[in-house]
This record gives C-alpha cells, sequence and structure tokens, in this order.
C-alpha cells in the first residue's frame, strides 16, 4: 500500500485509552502517534499498551495545537460528530493524512477544528469510546485502500479465484 497515517488525541486524559489507540494505531500499520495537550497521567501509557507501540513507531507529544508539526502534503482529518461532518462511510480518505481524534468526555477544540483539511463523523447515535472510535477509523481507511475485492452481493464471503491470490465476489442473486 502506498502512502502512509499517523493518529493523534487532543486532550485524552485516561492512560487506558491511550493506550489502546496506541495499540490500535500499530496493529494497522500507523507510522506514527501523538497527543496534543494530553493529561499527565494519560501519559503513563506504558502500563496499558501491551503491544508496546512505542517501540516500533514513532510517538510524539505536543502541549498545544500550534505545537503540532505535521509532515508536508498530509491532510489532517478530524473524528468529530458535527453537523457539517462527512459520514465516514462516504468519505474519500486522503492518501497522506493524519486522523485526529478528541478527548473522552469533549471534543477536538475549535483551534484544531480549524487545523483540520476535513472533519468525518462515525455515524452513531451518540459519542463512542475515543479508542473504539480510532479503530473503526483505521479499519475503514483499510477497507479503502487494502486491495479487498468488492463484497459479494448475497451473504457470505467471496467465492474462491483458483486463477488469482485473492477471491473475488458473487454476483448471483
Amino acid at each position: 500500500m502506498r502512502g502512509y497515517f499517523g493518529i493523534g488525541v487532543e486532550g485524552i486524559s485516561k492512560a487506558y485509552n491511550l493506550g489502546a489507540v496506541l495499540r490500535t494505531a500499530h496493529a494497522f500499520g500507523a507510522s506514527f502517534a501523538f497527543t496534543v495537550n494530553a493529561h499527565h497521567k494519560a501519559l503513563e501509557v506504558k502500563r496499558t499498551d501491551t503491544s508496546r507501540s512505542q517501540s516500533h513507531l514513532p510517538y510524539y507529544e505536543w502541549d498545544n495545537v500550534d505545537d503540532l508539526v505535521l509532515p508536508k502534503g498530509c491532510q489532517m482529518v478530524g473524528v468529530e460528530l458535527t453537523d457539517n461532518a462527512v459520514d465516514l462511510p462516504s468519505f474519500r480518505h486522503p492518501l497522506n493524512a493524519v486522523y485526529m481524534l478528541g478527548p473522552e468526555q469533549g471534543s477536538l477544540s475549535k483551534d484544531m477544528q480549524a487545523r483540520c483539511d476535513h472533519i468525518v463523523k462515525i455515524p452513531t447515535k451518540f459519542c463512542i469510546n475515543v479508542s473504539l472510535a480510532a479503530a473503526l477509523t483505521l479499519y475503514d481507511r483499510t477497507l479503502c485502500f487494502g486491495g479487498y475485492p468488492e463484497r459479494p452481493v448475497r451473504p457470505g464471503g467471496p467465492e474462491l479465484d483458483e486463477t488469482k491470490n485473492w477471491q473475488k465476489p458473487s454476483y448471483r442473486r
């Protein structure tokens, strides 16, 4: 897969949530992860990140939005429940992106939202846990860029195509 992505959380306060976000970023192959204005207790993440993500991908800590530095050409995608946000299943992910999530009991700051090139929302009735939001967002990116065949029309998985290394979908009804 070409391109890269990173993930960040603004104002996170719980080490367990930050550990889960980092573990998820590592599992999905993120190029880097970071926090902005994280509560000091959240930074005790070494006790909760069981995959030891910080040994496998760069991790940055910034004190505020103005300090945040992203790679040139990287688009910031905010994940937030706002009226103007695009539903995640309808969003085309940038090739080079960073996904920015808000704190556990709050939203992305207005300053952070202003830095975002795109704002997406997970189509739920109310806010979900920040680590779950990270997982769903990165899973959606994987579906968009992962090179998987189209889903079949009928329930179940694709039929095996003996001539290729992947499976093709069944279009029979």
